[in-house]
């Protein structure tokens, strides 16, 4: 009976173990979008080092439409530019409605 009780404990601590592991490693929401924006900053700058990527967060547009920027450091010819993608998105069938590509202006 001690080794009943044993296995399934441990079995349950296991599996609530393994329940805590899943629900960290959900994507974000925006991670579609970001390889979408991450492949079109790769084509536009083909050859050339992308630095550094950040999610600048999401605007709500409507009730169905959202706005998620992104920015990127790219190095051309050895000099950092900036771009930022931002990608509008509707949430509820899941597709791109725009996309549009701009270099931030240096300070």
């Amino acid at each position: 009976m001690k080794k009943f009780l044993l296995s399934l404990t441990v079995t349950m601590l296991m599996s609530i173990g393994s329940l805590s592991i899943d629900s960290g490693a959900q994507r974000p929401d925006y991670e579609k979008y970001g390889r979408i924006a991450t492949a079109v900053i790769k084509e536009d700058f083909p050859g050339e080092e992308v630095q550094d990527y950040k999610y600048m967060g999401r605007k709500q547009i409507d009730d169905r439409q959202v706005l998620d920027s992104f920015q990127y450091k790219v190095n051309v010819n050895g000099k950092p530019v900036f771009m930022t993608v931002q990608i509008t998105h509707d949430l509820k069938n899941n597709r791109l409605v725009s996309l549009s590509v701009t270099e931030q202006q240096q300070q």
